[in-house]
């Protein structure tokens, strides 16, 4: 096999403690100073990252491509390298494997997230990723590439009447982050229904519904809020009634005792004891400063 020339490399970067992990609800501000971007390049800790941006997602890439390249270069990084995965040959070429192991942060741009799955499943690139992350590298996407996080990620579904059996399209997603469901756009496009009816089917997953210009960090079992959107958490394993096992596909389900928990910038989330945390009690637990949005 013949090898590109491998870009330049940080040889610190060497393992032992996992990236961060960034999902964005999509529609972010680019161009606010203290805004989300701004803080995935902080959580490289490094002054001038280099950033790595897949648009695979995304049906036009070179817009969305040159709006990041952009942004990332006004907040501060080094470099910007495109990614541009576009077919399954693609994410085995050594060429993009050499940018993925390069990049200090890897971006996945939004769009359509099964072509994400579809493209990099059982690919050199996704185990790349999956190598570096576990290295240090900052993973972080926003709507579609918020939702491929997941184990299991949410593909499809109406809006405004997803409270149906079998109404919810479910696939497997790359798999960064276990036993959350993540939905992106959540407000502005009143996906309630969709992780209700998730949660009725299968209420071991926590459902993150997140706002546009909002964003979550994956910290454990903490779940770190940023931005200045809002995010849902919809919490399905107290339910206290549900028909969903009674009823043929495309019924109405019923089902009572959801809990759901709006946050904002600062707060937090424990996943293993299911308690939301206060800034002041998340921020006793964050080894790092918090970023003020206004």
């Amino acid at each position: 096999m013949n090898m590109s020339v491998q870009l330049p490399h940080d040889p610190s970067r060497t393992g032992g403690t996992p990236g961060a992990l960034v999902a964005i609800g999509g529609a972010e501000d680019k161009t606010n100073a203290p805004g989300i971007l701004r803080h995935v390049l902080s959580l490289t800790g490094k002054a001038e990252p280099v950033v790595g941006v897949i648009t695979t997602a995304s049906s036009i890439p070179d817009d969305v491509f040159e709006s990041y390249d952009t942004a990332f270069r006004h907040h501060g990084a080094a470099d910007v390298l495109d990614i541009r995965i576009r077919q399954r040959k693609d994410a085995q070429d050594p060429k993009f494997i050499d940018r993925i192991r390069a990049a200090d942060v890897i971006f996945i741009s939004g769009g359509d997230q099964m072509r994400l799955t579809n493209i990099f499943g059982g690919s050199a690139a996704l185990e790349a990723i999956r190598e570096q992350h576990e290295k240090g590298t900052v993973i972080a996407g926003t709507s579609a590439g918020a939702a491929c996080q997941s184990a299991t990620m949410v593909y499809g579904g109406p809006a405004d009447d997803a409270l149906r059996k079998g109404a919810v399209k479910m696939s497997a997603g790359f798999g960064f982050v276990d036993d959350v469901i993540i939905d992106t756009h959540f407000l502005e496009r009143g996906r309630f229904s969709r992780l209700m009816e998730v949660g009725a089917t299968n209420p071991q997953y926590l459902g993150v519904g997140l706002g546009e210009d909002a964003a979550v960090q994956f910290d454990g079992d903490l779940i770190r809020v940023f931005g200045p959107g809002h995010v849902i958490l919809v919490d399905s394993t107290a339910i206290t009634g549900c028909n969903v096992f009674e009823l043929h596909d495309g019924e109405p389900v019923a089902v009572s005792g959801v809990i759901m928990h709006a946050l904002v910038d600062g707060y937090g989330y424990d996943r293993a004891s299911r308690r939301v945390l206060g800034p002041d009690e998340l921020e006793a637990e964050s080894l790092e400063p918090r970023i003020a949005y206004t």
